[in-house]
């Protein structure tokens, strides 16, 4: 599988790029460990050339680089763009995550439950 944006996401990222006169730079995302939940998500815009050991993936002509560890919490997920009263802000949707936390912004994946990753912080759901 891989990794994809929304047209929406897609949209925004591409005025993102053009107003940091970036404009053929690329989406980096990837996992680490931390959060509430055991497992975080991050994104930047990067302007560089991939790692030797990314993935890299096109969606809606957005580039997007991914390292392979990452790639294993995070195949098959979607970088959406959602606005509520607060403004808005780029969300990954992963359908690898069995519980996040409350704040949107750490997961859990079955692997990470079965090694004991996370506290259960920050309004945890499951």
């Amino acid at each position: 599988m891989a990794i994809t944006v929304t047209t929406r996401a897609a949209c925004e990222l591409k005025d993102l790029m053009v107003a940091e006169e970036k404009p053929s730079a690329a989406l980096r995302v990837w996992v680490s460990g931390g959060g509430c939940s055991g497992l975080q998500y991050g994104m930047a815009i990067d302007d560089g050339a991939p790692e030797p050991t990314d993935q890299i993936f096109e969606s809606d002509g957005v580039k997007i680089y991914v390292d392979e560890l990452s790639l294993g919490y995070m195949d098959g997920a979607s970088v959406d763009f959602v606005e509520d009263n607060l403004g808005g802000g780029f969300k990954i949707e992963n359908p690898n995550a069995v519980s996040g936390c409350g704040c949107g912004s750490s997961f859990q994946t079955e692997e990470s439950q079965a090694s004991g990753g996370g506290c259960g912080g920050c309004g945890s759901r499951g």
